[in-house]
């Protein structure tokens, strides 16, 4: 029952330290990380809270230390916290042997759940036998491009890391455009078969006729056309993983075999007698709803439960619009290429970019950076985006709101500082459906400061969570 709590930062340090003394840990404090490092060499430690960014001059972050504790100690939970969180640091901080990924500010209910948690493993652990022990899970390095700092995004890529080392079957959902695709790679590469094949497949692309030889393959003579033997893609994917992208568009016929193949672990080639035995992960895709279908019969209910051990939902973009300025950085960057000059985005194109709801997801967003990218001259203004966005802001309102964020509202009448502020709280407890944490986390203060400052200007929950309150201004 020894814990260490790494952070730079006095305030956080004793406040988890204090939870964490009251809920029977022994607790050691380090303010450095070669500090903590020096504790790792001398303790045995159950559980580690980290900061991520340390002010050091040795350049120690906090995934060096999850490194050095996952080598030296892998029965030690870590818990990594952070002030700049972001998806990829999530994927790769459970991905690489973390137990959770906190963003400051966070809740001291989740050091508490952490803290019993990690007891109920210890009290089990100390109960089973030796041979019943599981392997320290490897480490990974970030080698994809994950965007997104968004909690939701944070939460969904945490549930990412925990299911890549796993062999399970994983269905991927979330409407057209979300990245289910760029997930799937994302587990397959966080995956003991990473050096294995990644085979996708569009099954919405193939023809009912041709899918089961596409996947399974046929023998010469089996049908008109087939002039030779021909493995299929799921042999070419044997030791690795299959995606199968928009499975809901299959026929009941096809989900019968693919059901076969999924429980026995065996293929049969079309016009073939003999079975195969190929291993394969299989993770698939639907941006409908596959118990919808069930329920409408085109979809077989135990090819759904085979499929969705894990289910994994992306949001949609506009659930997550912290993200969309960081992602259209990116495809502008993308874009011009690492030699041209940076590119940049005028006030009022971003406050589009981020108010604009996006039905198409990322790929639309991507879709209208590539275009204002190579339209703008440097500087990304909104003539240089596409007439779908710029025609879905052309109210009064939503103008004088463009251009407020513009020239810094030199058109309406100037407010108090208390006011200002007032009313960005409002409109950001609108944006996060009344979710404190959330809106503390945007705001960049604590949940007690935040509360504080509800209290001062009197936002009770009818008007603070409330979207329809939020003023327009």
């Amino acid at each position: 029952m020894k814990a260490l709590v790494v952070d730079d930062d006095d305030l956080i340090r004793s406040n988890v330290a204090e939870v964490l003394s009251n809920d029977g840990w022994e607790v050691t404090e380090a303010e450095s990380a070669p500090r903590a490092l020096e504790l790792l060499r001398a303790y045995a430690w159950s559980l580690v809270f980290c900061d991520v960014r340390l002010s050091t001059k040795n350049d120690y972050e906090g995934y060096d230390i999850l490194r050095s504790f996952t080598e030296a100690q892998p029965e030690a939970q870590i818990v990594l916290m952070t002030g700049h969180g972001s998806a990829v640091g999530a994927l790769d901080a459970v991905s690489s042997g973390a137990y959770d990924y906190l963003m400051k500010p966070f809740e001291i209910a989740d050091v508490k759940r952490i803290s019993e948690a990690v007891r109920r493993g210890i009290d089990k652990r100390a109960r089973r036998s030796v041979s019943d022990e599981l392997p320290s899970p490897p480490v990974y390095t970030s080698d994809i491009d994950l965007i997104g700092v968004s909690a939701a995004f944070v939460e969904v890529m945490k549930l990412v890391g925990r299911v890549a080392s796993t062999n399970l079957p994983v269905l991927i959902t979330g409407e057209s455009g979300t990245g289910k695709e760029i997930v799937a790679r994302a587990i397959h590469r966080r995956s003991p078969r990473a050096d294995e094949p990644f085979v996708a497949v569009n099954c919405g692309a193939l023809p009912a006729e041709l899918i089961e030889s596409e996947l399974f393959g046929h023998v010469r003579g089996s049908f008109t056309g087939a002039t030779m033997d021909r493995r299929g893609l799921w042999q070419e994917a044997d030791h690795g993983t299959v995606f199968l992208d928009e499975i809901t568009e299959t026929s009941l016929a096809f989900q019968v075999k693919l059901l076969r193949a999924l429980q026995e672990g065996e293929i049969r080639r079309v016009g073939s007698n003999q079975t195969q035995r190929v291993d394969v992960r299989v993770i698939a895709a639907t941006n409908r709803d596959a118990e919808a279908e069930v329920r409408q019969g085109r979809f077989r209910q135990d090819l759904l439960f085979r499929l969705n051990a894990v289910t994994i939902h992306l949001p949609a973009l506009r659930e997550r619009r912290d993200d969309i300025r960081p992602l259209a950085k990116y495809f502008a960057e993308r874009t011009i290429g690492a030699n041209a000059a940076s590119i940049g985005f005028s006030k009022e194109a971003l406050w589009m970019l981020e108010n604009y709801d996006w039905p198409g997801n990322i790929r639309e967003l991507e879709n209208a950076i590539v275009r204002a990218s190579a339209l703008c001259d440097q500087i990304v203004r909104p003539e240089d985006l596409p007439e779908r966005v710029r025609r879905s802001f052309k109210t009064s309102t939503d103008l004088a709101a463009a251009r407020g964020t513009e020239n810094g509202g030199a058109d309406e009448a100037l407010l108090p500082l208390s006011e200002v502020e007032r009313r960005h709280i409002i409109r950001v407890l609108a944006r996060t459906g009344g979710n404190k944490q959330a809106a503390a986390r945007i705001l960049a203060i604590d949940r007690t400061t935040l509360q504080r400052k509800l209290e001062r200007y009197d936002l009770g929950r009818s008007e603070s969570e409330d979207p329809k309150a939020a003023p327009e201004y």
